[in-house]
């Protein structure tokens, strides 16, 4: 199991990927946009949303540091824009752990399949701390 980082961004995403990468001297990663993902008549992407970061990482020194934008409409506040994730190749304790830190808090998306995921999971505990799930593998 591995805890790495979320940063959101409120679409300038690609532009902190490039400053990163290029502080760090790491090479960029596949950028998957809101536009690549499958549609969904609950969530309709707009023109403008299509082309922002829905995912990409960057490994720096060691960790793996994940990007994303947050299209219009969703909640989002400058300096809160940073999510843990739990890494797991285990769902067993990937739903024990989810199950713990919902208590007090409040699930934000129930732990389930996506199409990037086996078992993914979000959730804001009790402190006002963001956590993501995703069954690594």
């Amino acid at each position: 199991m591995a805890i790495n980082v979320y940063l959101n961004f409120r679409g300038n995403c690609r532009e902190a990927v490039d400053f990163y990468s290029e502080v760090f001297g790491v090479e960029k990663q596949k950028i998957m946009t809101f536009g690549d993902a499958p549609s969904n008549p609950e969530m309709p992407g707009s023109e403008d949303t299509k082309n922002l970061v829905m995912h990409t990482f960057l490994d720096i020194k060691g960790s793996k540091i994940m990007f994303s934008d947050v299209p219009q409409g969703m909640p989002f506040t400058l300096g809160n824009n940073i999510n843990l994730i739990i890494s797991s190749k285990n769902t067993d304790e990937i739903k024990e752990i989810f199950n713990k830190l919902k208590i007090g808090g409040t699930v934000q998306m129930e732990l389930q399949e996506t199409f990037w995921s086996k078992c993914y999971g979000f959730l804001i505990d009790k402190f006002g701390i963001g956590w993501q799930f995703s069954y690594e593998g």
